[in-house]
């Protein structure tokens, strides 16, 4: 696999590290959890369980082995220094000052392993105004405008279906690891990557930031092409309480959908600008798609080249045809559900390991192989600087 032969030691919590860290895992690496010897990652205990773990960490976390150690105390750390010798990438996620408290930075690893690629992923970074500011997905959102398109009919910001910060930290430090770990192939030397939440998700707004950025004025979402004012890239409702999508607005789907509903006389309006000026389409659309049921227009939209897609829910759309081709859903001997792997090679396929670590289950193991002895391990285990699963 691609990362064969990558040792990772993940300090991270909830979702963006330990996500990061499983895709690496997925395809090859070692990856080591480390965890606190009280709780662990609070992951493992958000959501609905099955076979005592919940979905939520399982599928954050499987791959991994769990070394359960107090970084607080002073053997703690040089196990975790000793560790990082021997490592290629240390990722954490905790806030920004607190691995340098800890003595775990990467000042400190780095007079010790200058090899190590060291990761820190916060909210709003390492500097700034906002750098000591307590925030997860949804008040980064608020704060990088993202919030703000897309709001109910009152104007009432949404609450995101998605953590859009939290997956795009996630995703941005991902390539920038896999970037430092290339240029270390060349140069031989580690580096830091100061990765933001905050600053992944504003990259990723090229196509909703033209008004701000060269008018200099707010977006109304609903007059926005992509949040509901383009009346061909938007939900509607239908027969029965359910819900379908058009999700093109390119002028020969427009006109397959209107010349196939003999409403040719519309095609000009969906060339207008989004919001008022496609009123009339909205409204015909809106009444028309009352007419039949999601499994009606389902039928009635096959065979045609139009983009369109019934709003499913989630069981449904884990039940899809086309995910289970996709290999997305996987399960394991107990029946446990598993995500599958999104990043597909054709030479050297991921690999999913159907297991998540137990707080500390691989703690005597881990101390083992750094040299100490089943005595010293049950010292440093009863002196409360180790946990054993």
């Amino acid at each position: 696999m691609k990362l064969t032969g990558i040792k990772v030691l993940d300090l991270s919590r909830f979702l963006p590290g330990p996500h990061l860290a499983m895709m690496m895992a997925d395809h090859g690496a070692e990856v080591i959890k480390i965890e606190d010897t009280r709780f662990g990652d609070p992951a493992r205990v958000i959501g609905p369980k099955s076979s005592g773990q919940t979905v939520y960490y399982r599928n954050a976390n499987r791959g991994k082995k769990s070394l359960s150690v107090d970084l607080k105390s002073e053997e703690g750390r040089e196990l975790f220094m000793r560790l990082a010798e021997g490592s290629d990438v240390v990722l954490e996620t905790f806030r920004p000052g607190v691995v340098d408290r800890l003595g775990i930075g990467y000042g400190d690893v780095a007079e010790r392993a200058p090899q190590v690629v060291y990761c820190s992923i916060s909210a709003f970074g390492q500097d700034g105004p906002y750098r000591d500011k307590p925030a997860h997905d949804l008040s980064v959102c608020a704060l990088a405008g993202i919030s703000s398109l897309s709001v109910d009919e009152n104007g009432m910001p949404n609450m995101p279906c998605m953590p859009p910060t939290d997956m795009g930290g996630s995703l941005m430090a991902f390539a920038g690891i896999l970037m430092a770990l290339v240029g270390r192939a060349r140069n031989g030397k580690g580096d830091y990557l100061d990765m933001s939440m905050y600053d992944s998700v504003i990259s990723w707004t090229p196509h909703v930031a033209g008004k701000a950025l060269a008018e200099g004025r707010a977006s109304n979402p609903r007059a926005e092409r992509t949040q509901g004012g383009a009346a061909f890239y938007r939900p509607y409702a239908v027969k029965g309480g359910d819900y379908i999508t058009l999700g093109g607005s390119e002028m020969k789907f427009v006109t397959n959908f209107l010349t196939a509903m003999g409403r040719e006389d519309l095609i000009d309006v969906a060339k207008q600008p989004p919001g008022e000026p496609q009123a009339a389409l909205h409204d015909y659309l809106a009444e028309t798609f009352l007419t039949k049921s999601r499994d009606e227009w389902i039928e009635w939209f096959q065979g045609k080249d139009i983009c369109f897609a019934p709003v499913l829910n989630m069981v449904e759309a884990f039940e899809n045809e086309h995910l289970k081709a996709r290999e997305m859903l996987l399960y394991d001997e107990a029946g446990n559900a598993h995500l599958g792997i999104p990043i597909k090679f054709s030479k050297e396929p991921g690999r999913v390991v159907m297991e998540a670590p137990e707080l500390g289950a691989d703690t005597e193991e881990i101390a083992r192989g750094l040299g100490l002895s089943v005595e010293e391990v049950a010292q440093l285990r009863d002196a409360g600087v180790l946990r054993c699963a």
